[in-house]
């Protein structure tokens, strides 16, 4: 049987730059097994693109409420992305 897979497209608000976020996003990410990339928006937010299976993809979502020390996660907005784009591995891009 195939494993299920998914990707999502994500947005997190709050205090969420200068916290390393994107650093400890990419640690989550890679620990899980997941693809994809994080960055920073000019609003203040970060963007993140995580693509993998589902129950891994599942746990990010869950831990990105969380996020590093110092971070205050005021929301996580997440819709189905097509994982055709997700490079292999996970990056930090600008």
């Amino acid at each position: 049987m195939a494993e299920d897979r998914k990707a999502a497209l994500v947005r997190i608000t709050g205090r969420v730059q200068g916290v390393c976020f994107r650093a400890w996003t990419r640690n989550e990410a890679q620990m899980l097994g997941l693809c994809g990339w994080v960055r920073n928006e000019r609003d203040g937010s970060v963007t993140a693109l995580i693509a993998g299976p589902t129950a891994a993809v599942d746990t990010m979502l869950h831990r990105l409420w969380e996020g590093p020390p110092g971070a205050s996660v005021s929301t996580v907005a997440s819709e189905d992305a097509s994982s055709i784009h997700a490079p292999a591995g996970f990056q930090i891009t600008h």
